[in-house]
């Protein structure tokens, strides 16, 4: 069954509905609670529309979907930068987590062991639907892992992160969760913004079931998936 689409007018819009609702599950939630974030641009207005909110979210534990190998901490594409500065800090989070290179395995257990992912917060690849990390043709069972970066994925990390000068800078490997990672979250909402997803958005609304060769479309073959849009990726 197709997930449910809805559409807002902005991406300023749409994040700070989606703030709401993440602070609504959080706090209908007792413990911690374990939010899975992408880095990148989809989901900036929603950190910022939560900070905007200026409460500390002490038991909150961010998820981090994946970051790239040998990325210096310091680094303007690190995703542990980004975890702390963009998310944790400006959150007052109890806690971020990354997905360990040395042993990505235990991510997938650290996670069952915390009672799993309360909500996945998602973002897709604007010319091939990846989803975190997960190249086109990826298991619907996969895991966390060492994985390529697909060039198509790369090719758009040119534009998630312009200090990059061309593609022989960006990274050729990442450690990343897998579709199996994210589709054991209870809930699931997927972001795509802007006049730069319009082709994306229309590949993902083609669909009504999970397609390998599309991994976004993963939030078609879940229980409590959303895919929020605003007008400008409609057009």
């Amino acid at each position: 069954m197709p997930a449910e689409v809805r559409v807002f007018a902005d991406a300023d819009e749409l994040g700070a509905e989606l703030a709401d609702e993440v602070l609504a599950r959080y706090d209908g939630r007792e413990g911690p609670y374990l939010l899975g974030c992408p880095g990148g641009r989809s989901l900036r207005t929603t950190y910022r529309a939560l900070a905007a909110h200026c409460r500390a979210l002490d038991r909150l534990v961010v998820v981090m979907m994946d970051e790239y190998l040998g990325a210096p901490p310091e680094a303007h594409y690190s995703c542990t930068r980004f975890a702390y500065e963009e998310i944790a800090e400006p959150l007052g989070a109890g806690e971020y987590w990354l997905p360990d290179v040395g042993d990505p395995a235990a991510y997938d257990g650290r996670i069952a062991d915390a009672g799993g992912v309360d909500l996945f917060l998602l973002a897709s690849g604007a010319s091939d639907g990846h989803v975190a990390f997960v190249p086109p043709g990826s298991a619907r069972d996969g895991r966390t892992a060492v994985i390529p970066l697909a060039t198509s994925t790369r090719e758009d990390n040119l534009a998630t992160f312009p200090e990059f000068e061309s593609l022989d800078d960006v990274p050729l490997q990442g450690v990343s969760v897998g579709l199996g990672t994210i589709a054991e979250a209870r809930a699931l909402r997927l972001v795509l913004h802007g006049s730069g997803k319009r082709a994306a958005t229309a590949r993902l609304l083609a669909l009504d079931r999970f397609d390998p060769s599309w991994p976004a479309s993963l939030v078609h073959d879940h229980p409590d998936a959303q895919i929020w849009l605003d007008k400008e990726a409609m057009t």
